[in-house]
């Protein structure tokens, strides 16, 4: 009796192990709803399994299921209120549904929003990612119902103690929305110097463009080459010279240079590297061999309409 017991007791144990080894091995590989079929079938025998109701809550999110993702993350809540992790999933699933529907709805949430990341930054004094979406969700908010600049330097002043790139990466972000652009470029230029990561390099590019100084970002995206001797840096510098008409013969040889050393990690499809030398190419007035790239970028991706439209303007 005692044997039969226990091996019933391993099987359900080893079901229970396989079921969410599968789901998690689904999520990773970005078959959400086989992830969310596998939990929803093993949670009928194994109602209080708090690991796979998380993740049945991220298969959903995942599939941008919010209502769904926020029912799984508000029980988890109820049943762990000292767990941080839950909170912060909870309040990441609301802003998420927020951001879905109108903004007058959208107001009803936002208090909610507010409340789950406050409490989750409050059960957990390092959560870092908690900090982060507190930073981001005052900057973002008016000030007619709760953004708050101040209140999001606050949060990056904890994200600093936690971790010197997350804290200047966080200020850089403030600054910049808060129009400081010199105390913004500061604090991302400190983010490269402690980090030096892509993260970091990508942001201060990405406050260039956004501050229409082309020519900085370049500079900052050759840095990053050199520096981290990735492929798709190559993409990005050419794309900035096309976007900005400027250094169009660099931007060429770049983008040239991305199509040779092509692989499918670069993330960014070849036929989009086309479209950019086809750019370049009628910055130049080669008509014709803009319309030679552009073909080649629609023959890869007819269904991009932006191929399509600069076809037509050549």
């Amino acid at each position: 009796m005692y044997r039969f017991f226990w091996i019933l007791l391993l099987t359900s144990m080893c079901f229970s192990q396989t079921s969410k080894e599968k789901a998690e091995a689904f999520i990773a590989n970005k078959a959400y709803e086989k992830a969310q079929s596998e939990m929803l079938l093993f949670l009928k025998t194994n109602s209080g399994d708090n690991d796979a109701i998380e993740l049945l809550g991220d298969a959903y999110g995942y599939q941008k299921k919010w209502d769904d993702a926020i029912e799984q993350y508000k029980t988890l809540t109820q049943r762990q209120p000292s767990n941080a992790n839950y909170h912060y999933k909870f309040g990441g699933a609301l802003g998420m549904k927020a951001l879905s529907i109108s903004k007058l709805k959208a107001l009803g949430i936002i208090g909610d929003v507010k409340e789950a990341f406050l409490k989750a930054a409050e059960l957990d004094p390092n959560h870092i990612e908690t900090r982060w979406a507190l930073v981001e969700l005052y900057v973002s908010l008016p000030g007619i119902v709760g953004g708050s600049f101040s209140k999001a330097l606050s949060y990056a002043e904890q994200l600093e103690q936690l971790s010197k790139v997350d804290g200047y990466l966080a200020k850089g972000y403030v600054y910049e929305y808060d129009d400081e652009p010199e105390l913004a470029e500061k604090y991302y230029r400190l983010a490269i110097k402690v980090g030096g990561s892509v993260t970091c390099y990508e942001k201060l590019t990405n406050f260039y463009e956004g501050q229409k100084q082309p020519e900085k970002a370049i500079g900052n995206l050759e840095e990053a080459k050199d520096k981290h001797q990735r492929n798709a840096m190559h993409y990005q510098i050419g794309k900035v010279c096309a976007d900005y008409n400027i250094q169009l013969d660099k931007g060429e040889d770049m983008l040239k240079v991305y199509l040779s050393n092509h692989s499918a990690k670069d993330g960014v499809p070849k036929e989009w590297a086309y479209y950019r030398l086809a750019q370049i190419y009628k910055h130049k007035n080669n008509r014709a061999e803009a319309l030679i790239w552009i073909n080649k970028a629609i023959s890869g991706l007819p269904d991009i309409d932006v191929f399509q439209e600069f076809k037509e303007a050549i």
